[in-house]
């Protein structure tokens, strides 16, 4: 019986000396590349759940105008595709010309989309720095 302790004690020591050695963290790392494209960074519109994707589409390209206060009003029109009422959320994230974003990014307002219906959806900037934006859809919660 003696025997058969002293190895198991010795490899069971040996194997959490062993495994102590693996978790060392060797320095700084380079960041990864993501799986998915960064559409949020180059479409005007992202569609943010699976969900939002079978269910929701843009028609035509949204609008944006500079009122004469130098803000930009950016509408878009969202439209349901199925046969059923369904409520989205958007919000609007405000760039200025290098897609940098500006610090002006709209709550989540809702929107009731009735069975194959079309909403038009507004959002203003806060300031006269936003000249691109980027629209985010998802389900509402």
């Amino acid at each position: 019986m003696k025997l058969i302790l002293l190895p198991t004690i010795t490899l069971a020591a040996a194997t959490l000396l062993l495994a102590g050695c693996r978790t060392y963290d060797k320095g700084p790392y380079t960041p990864q590349p993501s799986k998915t494209p960064a559409y949020e960074s180059t479409e005007p519109v992202v569609l943010l759940d699976r969900g939002v994707r079978r269910s929701v589409t843009v028609t035509g390209q949204p609008f944006a105008q500079t009122l004469p206060d130098g803000r930009l009003e950016v509408t878009v029109l969202l439209r349901n595709r199925e046969n059923r009422r369904i409520e989205v959320q958007a919000n609007c994230v405000f760039k200025d010309v290098n897609g940098i974003g500006t610090g002006d990014e709209t709550p989540f307002v809702p929107v009731i989309l009735t069975e194959n219906a079309t909403e038009q959806v507004k959002f203003v900037s806060i300031n006269d720095r936003a000249k691109r934006f980027t629209i985010r859809v998802r389900q509402a919660r």
